[in-house]
């Protein structure tokens, strides 16, 4: 027979005739089952069970494990979107209620001694005085049941809260005590926490506490050094064994000593005259680890008045079938005081060993804390299914092991938690917590549902029929994955997005446009970005041309409060402000008003879309164990294969219906990255090739989008992974889980940062670009003409410059064929070419641009990029510039066959393209870069052209 099967009504049932000797037995043990089949109260009934104690090992097997608690979960993951830690508490909280119900007869005809279930505030703020203190609030309030006991560790940062608890009016169940120290200080913080209440004028009656002392553990360690230590021969062997199986009990008597004299004291006579009730003492894991002694040893040997012993089942069950109920707690007192000093004079350290056991406890609760959660987790991802997106991971073995062992780095130092708790030396301990707003701005978002469904409507009501946002990096990145992936929506404006300065595509832009009829966007976070103010200034000029005085009511601004673009925007008359967050960055910024409005504007269903990036971030919680936790698998394996295996090339290839997301990827990964000659140099949209044209120095991310897949894409990856290459796959089960995977990736982003070990949240070597450029646009302004600039070599239409370092380098080639030659020579294995094409970004061209990578990428064996300028300079160009010197940088730059004015300047924007492009060549120049640019003179079509079969030779 169990505890969990039945009780006994026999009179001679030992758990009912503790009541004689004043000790109650309490279940150290919950499980739904149990209570809903009604074999806890079986127990109340037949055996005088008088309370339950809960913690999170008890919780893990009980959750864990089976399917009790799938219904449950199941509906609430039906009607909500909530994290593992969530869930578990919504779970437990239903536990420790139905608990309390059937313990509330006792709680009423104990007058309240007794009748109490006890929950325990999250084991990871045991070190944690104000957290733990409003967790105990929060815990109360949530279950709302009179005979909860919120269970407090008894650690030196515990006590405080216990007193503030208990001054609060809540029951408290102090737990892992080892210690008489470490009791006294319980014992005070339960009395001063009565006479805080007293000072105040409120009642301290019907406030319950216990004081949890653990026994057994103290035993498993102290016989454990005694073993040891008579197995080496030691010449105090017989007193050693002497004392076998004893040091806990006299260790608890000692406790219960202290406790009778605090009791008899005028300073507790004084509160009990008030009517407070004394704190008890519960012996606490009084299971029998060593079976050379009795399986109820630890039950029969402290069994006083005023006490509570809290059993496990087996122990319950093995006390009832022949325990012996005697008065053992106030014997032989004089014989426990004489073992511990015995203890002393042997050298066994008790003070060491209740200081271990406690760190150990903390310790021990953390981890089943972790376990319980990661099952959770893992049942929660098992039960939403498709609702969120999946990720295999297809990794080599030293790699995996590699992955496996930061996981458990990080899970060891809760560095999930960190991570949300904001804590910059995750990182480098600068200002990396002012950047941290994107963790929340989900929720914030969803609360502010209807500002941005009020827009849409007022867009839909006006009737344009298109939008163009004009903006650089962070601010038009994003904005362009919805509108490419999502397209147009009935009703709403086809959404265009121009982040460029190229003279030719802004001209192919507003060729598609009717701007009598389209509602221009300047997105611009600091708002003194040049390309979205002189955009702005030139497209403004043309409105004027089209509304006259009513060009404001056509544009709206999203920036940052105060920035220069709201002082545009309220001076020129728009239409509509929104504001960023300033605690938010650039590259993290597209769950905030800079991708939400463009959204709403487009016509996207925008709770579905907030929903989704909601199940990202919960998903990412840090209630989730790494091992669970999306984010942070993808960023350990990430940051790992960049830090521990020089596989920092990370090849990202998305399906056809969602293949723009590389280019949001693509800044996110090396502007966070790229900088402190570390980094991720991202790859996007390298078409997947056999395994025989990569280096060791990849990593793949096959984003594929289930609903749509491509089989060519599905047949490449098969064959990488057969090859034994790194591949993670991630599956999007539609294309709104884009949304789930922002978030996702800025959580794997930051983790991959902290492993790398730089600050993932600025950039400061995009600046130095914008600086050189605004150099030359000065001097332009000032003499109407571009600083002087010099090609090292001419060979045809071609024209080739470099720094001097470069140049040197590469002028022996002579031909367009020996200079590229001598150029492409210089890379090396582990190394990337970058093809950077100042040139208009069409369909055309960007097909011109695949071709010569793949051709470069072949012949090389590197990895490629292909970029366009200037959009790249607020992307990629971080890491370029700042990351690991592993580039081999092409410019490629052309005569602009149109060329528009800029409003208000003397340049135009060919002027500032070719600003840029020189800018950017001087600083990577500077920087050490192997650089090399082309210009094509004339006709860019027969240019690139010929440029292509100049490479071709070179490779």
């Amino acid at each position: 027979m169990t505890a969990y099967d039945a009780g006994t009504s026999e009179a001679a049932n030992p758990l009912k005739q503790l009541a004689r000797y004043g000790q109650s037995p309490w279940l150290d043990f919950i499980q739904r089952s149990y209570t809903e089949s009604g074999q806890l109260k079986k127990l109340v009934d037949e055996d005088g069970l008088k309370g339950v104690t809960s913690n999170p090992s008890i919780f893990q097997k009980a959750m864990g494990h089976g399917t009790d608690y799938d219904p449950q979960i199941r509906q609430i993951l039906e009607h909500q979107i909530v994290d593992a830690g969530t869930l578990y508490e919504t779970l437990a909280i239903r536990d420790i209620r139905a608990a309390a119900k059937v313990l509330q007869p006792v709680y009423e005809q104990t007058a309240k001694v007794d009748g109490y279930v006890s929950l325990e505030v999250s084991p990871y703020l045991a070190r944690d005085t104000g957290a733990t203190i409003a967790e105990a609030r929060r815990l109360w309030l949530a279950v709302g049941a009179p005979n909860l006991m919120i269970k407090i560790p008894g650690t030196d940062e515990g006590a405080p809260a216990v007193q503030a608890a208990i001054a609060a009016g809540i029951n408290v169940n102090v737990t892992l005590l080892f210690s008489l120290n470490a009791y006294a200080k319980v014992v005070e913080a339960y009395i001063a926490g009565l006479e805080d209440r007293l000072a105040r004028g409120e009642s301290v009656k019907g406030i319950a506490s216990v004081a949890s002392f653990f026994v057994s553990r103290i035993d498993v360690k102290i016989d454990g050094e005694i073993d040891d230590r008579v197995a080496k021969g030691d010449r105090d062997a017989a007193a050693l064994k002497a004392l076998r199986g004893k040091v806990a009990i006299a260790n608890a008597k000692q406790a219960y000593e202290y406790w009778q004299g605090v009791v008899k004291s005028p300073r507790w006579q004084k509160l009990a005259q008030a009517g407070a009730m004394p704190q008890r003492l519960l012996w606490a894991s009084t299971s029998t680890k060593d079976k050379a002694f009795s399986d109820v040893l630890y039950v029969d040997g402290l069994i006083g008045p005023e006490t509570v012993n809290t059993i496990p089942p087996a122990t319950f069950d093995d006390f009832r079938d022949h325990g012996r109920v005697a008065p053992t707690l106030t014997q032989d007192v004089a014989d426990a005081n004489r073992v511990i000093s015995e203890a002393r004079r042997l050298g066994l350290d008790l003070d060491g060993v209740t200081r271990t056991l406690v760190d150990e406890g903390v310790r021990g609760f953390e981890d089943a804390f972790d376990a319980l959660l990661g099952s959770i987790a893992a049942k929660q991802a098992a039960f939403l299914g498709q609702k969120v997106t999946s990720t295999i991971l297809n990794l080599p073995a030293d790699l995996e092991k590699a992955v496996t062992d930061e996981l458990e780095t990080w899970r060891k130092a809760g560095d999930v938690r960190r991570l949300w708790a904001r804590d910059a030396t995750l990182w480098t301990g600068h200002d990396e917590a002012r950047w941290l707003k994107w963790l929340s701005i989900v929720d914030d978002q969803l609360l502010d549902l209807s500002k941005f469904e009020e827009f849409q409507a007022e867009v839909k009501a006006r009737g344009f029929r298109d939008a163009l946002l004009l903006g650089m990096g962070g601010s038009s990145l994003g904005p362009e994955v919805l509108s490419v992936t999502f397209g147009r929506h009935e009703g709403f404006p086809h959404l265009y997005v121009l982040d460029s300065t190229d003279p030719q595509q802004i001209r192919d832009f507003q060729d598609r446009i009717d701007i009598s009829r389209t509602l221009f966007i300047v997105s611009s976070k600091s708002g003194g970005t040049l390309e979205p103010n002189i955009l702005k200034a030139y497209f403004f000029d043309q409105a004027k041309k089209v509304l006259g005085d009513k060009a404001g009511s056509h544009f709206i601004t999203v920036t940052d409060p105060g920035s220069h673009m709201e002082d545009v925007a309220k001076k020129d008359g728009f239409w509509k402000i929104f504001y960023g967050e300033k605690q938010i960055g650039g590259r993290y910024s597209v769950l905030s008003d800079f991708g939400m409005v463009p959204a709403a504007v487009a016509g996207l269903p925008l709770k579905r879309l907030l929903d989704a990036a909601l199940r990202g971030e919960k998903s990412c919680a840090a209630s989730v164990p790494p091992a669970q936790n999306p984010g942070v698998v993808l960023g350990a394996v990430l940051g790992v294969a960049a830090r521990s295996f020089g596989r920092d090339k990370v090849t990202l290839l998305a399906s056809p219906a969602i293949y723009d997301m590389g280019a949001w990827l693509e800044q996110l990964l090396a502007e966070s990255t790229g900088k402190d000659g570390r980094g991720l140099i991202p790859i996007d949209g390298e078409t997947a090739g056999p395994a025989s044209v990569y280096g060791r120095d990849r990593v793949f991310i096959y984003l594929r989008l289930s609903e749509k897949p491509c089989e060519k894409q599905d047949a490449a990856f098969r064959k990488l992974i057969a090859a034994g290459e790194p591949v993670v796959t991630i599956e999007l089960h539609d294309r709104y889980q884009i949304a789930e995977e922002f978030f996702r990736w800025e959580f794997a982003t930051a983790v991959a940062g902290s492993i790398i070990g730089i600050n993932a949240f600025n950039q400061p070597d995009v600046e130095a670009s914008k600086i050189e450029t605004k150099k030359i646009t000065t001097a332009y302004n000032e003499t109407g003409r571009l600083p002087p600039y010099e090609p090292f070599a001419k060979d045809g239409t071609f024209a080739f410059y470099a720094d001097p370092k470069n140049a040197a380098a590469l002028k022996s080639g002579g031909t367009a064929e020996g200079i590229l030659k001598a150029h492409f020579a210089r890379g090396k294995a582990g190394d990337y070419v970058a093809l950077l094409a100042y040139i208009d970004r069409d369909t055309a061209t960007r097909e011109w641009l695949q071709s010569v990578r793949l051709s470069v990428r072949d012949g090389l064996k590197l990895a490629t990029a292909a970029e366009f300028g200037p959009r790249f300079q607020h992307s990629t160009g971080q890491a370029y510039k700042g990351g690991p010197n592993t580039g081999v940088f092409l410019q490629i730059t052309c005569d602009d066959a149109v060329n528009l004015p800029v409003p208000g300047e003397k340049y135009t924007f060919s002027i500032v393209k070719e600003a840029q492009a020189r800018g950017d060549l001087e600083v990577l120049g500077e920087r050490g870069r192997r650089v090399l640019r082309v210009h094509i003179h004339g006709d860019l079509k027969s240019g690139l052209e010929k440029l292509a079969q100049a490479i071709s030779r070179a490779l």
